[in-house]
């Protein structure tokens, strides 16, 4: 599992020309699954990204309450080392990655997170305003 964790003033996506999510201060997630994760990693991803102190104080957003907008983003596992197009095969497929994605938003929110999500598989478009800029990749 990989995540693009960025700090954030503000963020929100856009599906089909309309919001479906946003949040204020707090982190945007780009999380990306591959074959051989399970429920288990999306729990320890979520309980490290909740407490990561990489808010102002180095304070977590569990310390702050911050919110959480998560987006699936399969494209974190493109291989571009040949040639100039893309592999995606290390990326899980929709049926196995849905629920796992599914699974790391409620992890979240059963650590007391406030999150708001993009709609999985869906082109959307996202809006951001970095904080800092501060942005890690996590991978577990």
């Amino acid at each position: 599992m990989r995540a693009v964790v960025q700090r954030v003033t503000r963020a929100s996506v856009e599906t089909d020309g309309r919001t479906v999510g946003e949040i204020g201060t707090g982190l945007m997630v780009l999380l990306g699954v591959t074959h051989d994760d399970t429920i288990e990693t999306a729990d320890r991803l979520a309980a490290k990204i909740w407490t990561l102190r990489i808010m102002d104080e180095e304070k977590s957003a569990a310390d702050l309450g911050a919110g959480i907008l998560v987006v699936s983003q399969f494209t974190l596992y493109g291989d571009a080392r040949k040639g100039r197009r893309p592999s995606w095969t290390a990326a899980a497929p929709g049926p196995v990655a849905e629920p796992i994605y599914d699974h790391f938003c409620q992890a979240l929110r059963d650590l007391g997170a406030t999150v708001a999500e993009g709609v999985f598989g869906a082109d959307m478009a996202i809006t951001l305003t970095n904080d800092g800029p501060t942005t890690l990749l996590l991978e577990m």
